[in-house]
């Protein structure tokens, strides 16, 4: 069992290096840590922590890091979104774009891989034979590095793809060798550009992004830090770009100046730099 001193450590280096607000999740803290303390030779909590802080390889850090971020997503969640990026949002870029045909689309919290792949395969609906005329890859980020581990190898349960349509199943996946498990395809694989990346850092990205998928991430930082985040990811976009966030986040709109189009889809005003 973990104290309150300790707690206390954990939770504020969280939010100080991630911006992930943990102060009132004792118990969950206690739960993941506890088994793995006991199990890699730990005498406590604190011994831990110290080990963190001065292993210079960053390896201890990453551990923490993947035993305490959430990553619960599933093909198909909150499909409304895909459907107006194809509809509005791809027509726009798409028109926006037709000379230099460079597409430039972000999703900054892409957990085990089921939401980048899902803009991918919209991506190849949408553009259909054009599609490689057009430099469509997707950059897909996470600060979770066993998650993206999974996202890379793409490997998904039956139970995993019942919801996506026969047609995409077929095309986009193939069924591995002992059965029960679905493989994605090395086409749809080569769409998606995965890599580790913490929102807390400075964006490194020398170009606007048409469109930003920041969806059920929020929910892990408070107000200030939400703030935060999100005047860099305006800063980010093309003018006239689009924001998805979860349906149950929100973002207070006196401090931020997006445009509200849905409440879980924004727009940065067209001629704003």
């Amino acid at each position: 069992m973990i104290t309150d001193e300790e707690f206390v450590r954990i939770s504020s280096y969280m939010k100080g290096k991630y911006g992930i607000d943990l102060s009132h999740k004792k118990v969950i803290i206690n739960g993941r840590l506890d088994n793995y303390l006991k199990s890699n030779g730990w005498n406590d909590c604190s011994e831990y922590l110290n080990a963190i802080k001065a292993d210079r390889t960053g390896a201890l850090e990453k551990i923490l890091v993947n035993l305490l971020t959430t990553n619960h997503t599933y093909f198909m969640r909150e499909f409304e979104h895909f459907e107006y990026f194809q509809k509005i949002v791809l027509p726009w870029i798409k028109m926006k774009e037709s000379h230099k045909r460079d597409l430039r689309i972000w999703c900054g919290a892409a957990s085990s891989g089921e939401e980048p792949y899902m803009i991918a395969m919209v991506l190849q609906d949408f553009f259909g034979m054009e599609k490689e005329k057009w430099d469509t890859r997707i950059l897909a980020t996470d600060v979770s590095t066993k998650v993206l581990k999974r996202a890379i190898t793409g490997v998904y349960s039956a139970q995993q793809l019942e919801n996506i349509p026969s047609g995409w199943k077929k095309r986009f996946f193939t069924e591995r060798a002992q059965g029960g498990e679905y493989q994605v395809t090395d086409e749809l694989k080569r769409q998606v550009l995965f890599r580790q990346f913490n929102l807390m850092n400075p964006f490194p990205f020398r170009k606007k992004m048409h469109t930003v998928f920041l969806r059920n991430v929020m929910i892990y930082f408070d107000e200030e830090t939400k703030i935060e985040l999100l005047q860099k990811v305006y800063h980010l976009l093309e003018p006239g770009g689009y924001l998805f966030i979860g349906t149950t986040e929100t973002i207070d709109r006196n401090s931020v100046p997006f445009q509200i189009l849905q409440p879980s889809i924004f727009r940065k005003r067209e001629g704003n730099d």
